[in-house]
């Protein structure tokens, strides 16, 4: 089981992640390419390290959690990460990407291991986590996964299969958030209280708890970042090209993906909520 974990990459989410290891009792030393981010740590008792060499040093699971494969490889190429290592991977970075990543670990075992889920879930240790990787190396990673998530699903083996698991998820998140923008532009275009939508849904067979919080959030104007609008338009660029490499009909996704490019323009730091200024509201 894993005694001492390395966080590389302190953002929205793996701060959060970060917390929750420290909670489960893990040993915990952070990075972060802007340093800022992950100081704060050391009040909660993670060891915050000065580069990513640093950091990994003694680590038995290194969990990298950056924005895409480009950003992942360039921290991770280099690094001496010896077959004792466990690297999970945790970012969304597309099948291309996986691919690219895994080719990186060298003697070290390979997890690609994304998550479902926001800021929240994140800081809570709430997170859905979609793993792949051989059978030999679950043991090793599951003190971790135990920690940042509420649940494990493994999706496979291959490198890369928890990205597909992933990808199909997220294409899941931005239809219904994108859907709940449209409704809730609509009602109020139709000259009625918006938040009337989601109380005729509400409890029914058509509502989630995620166009609740969502829509509440773009009736209120608030558009406090949990996931950004750039991640949203990153994330749908690799749905499409799983799409295509998958052979599905990918129209669909074309619409969201310009919906979604559209808000972004605007200001892509705000939360994907903020899709609703596409439609017009």
């Amino acid at each position: 089981m894993a005694k001492t974990v390395a966080v590389l990459g302190t953002g929205m989410m793996g701060a959060g992640m970060a917390r929750s290891l420290l909670r489960a009792g893990l040993s915990v030393a952070v990075w972060n390419r802007s340093a800022d981010k992950a100081r704060p740590l050391a009040d909660d008792g993670a060891r915050v390290a000065e580069d990513p060499a640093d950091a990994v040093a003694g680590a038995d699971v290194v969990l990298t959690v950056l924005f895409d494969a480009d950003s992942t490889a360039e921290v991770v190429r280099g690094l001496d990460l010896g077959e004792d290592v466990v690297w999970v991977q945790s970012g969304t970075v597309g099948l291309e990407g996986a691919r690219r990543l895994a080719g990186l670990a060298g003697e070290a075992g390979y997890v690609d291991a994304p998550v479902l889920g926001t800021r929240k879930p994140a800081e809570e240790g709430a997170l859905t986590v979609l793993a792949a990787g051989p059978l030999a190396l679950r043991d090793r990673v599951a003190e971790v996964f135990d920690a940042i998530g509420s649940r494990t699903v493994w999706a496979g083996e291959r490198p890369g299969d928890g990205q597909r698991l992933k990808l199909a998820a997220n294409s899941w998140v931005l239809s219904i958030t994108a859907a709940t923008a449209q409704a809730v532009a609509l009602t109020r275009g139709l000259g009625l209280e918006p938040g009337a939508f989601l109380d005729a849904i509400a409890g029914g067979a058509v509502d989630s708890g995620y166009a609740q919080v969502k829509g509440r959030a773009m009736i209120a104007d608030d558009f406090t970042p949990s996931f950004a609008l750039d991640g949203a338009v990153k994330d749908a660029d690799l749905v499409l090209a799983a799409m295509r490499e998958a052979g599905t009909d990918d129209r669909l996704m074309r619409a969201l993906h310009e919906q979604y490019r559209v808000a972004a323009d605007h200001n892509g730091g705000d939360d994907m909520a903020a899709v609703v200024r596409a439609f017009g509201s």
